[in-house]
């Protein structure tokens, strides 16, 4: 069990290069990016102090929303609330989002006839 309980996983704990990272996932699946966002600002409002520190202390702190692009739809909105806005300033991070590339088809396997 973590500091945040069983409302939150690390995806990754460790180094990327010289600086120490954590990359955390909600437990609880979000149906929007803006409700996992609130989620995750919730959790770090409640660490006791000696944690919140370390979130304060740490030189990047990003809520980042990963999107796995497709050919459709079209176009799809991921609209984040001015109230959430305002609360991930608060704690001094930035909302980040990550587009993936669409999986490439795979190629099926051609038999030759011999």
């Amino acid at each position: 069990m973590t500091i945040l309980g069983n409302k939150a996983y690390a995806l990754y704990v460790g180094r990327d290069k010289r600086t120490f990272c954590a990359h955390l996932e909600l437990t609880k699946i979000a149906k929007t990016a803006d409700s996992a966002i609130r989620g995750f600002c919730a959790l770090i409002e409640a660490l006791p102090k000696a944690e919140r520190d370390l979130w304060n202390g740490a030189k990047v702190r990003d809520f980042n929303v990963g999107v796995q692009a497709a050919a459709q739809p079209h176009c799809c909105e991921f609209a984040v609330a001015a109230e959430t806005v305002r609360s991930v300033s608060k704690l001094g991070a930035r909302i980040v989002f990550t587009v993936y590339a669409p999986d490439e088809p795979r190629k099926q396997a051609t038999s030759t006839p011999h």
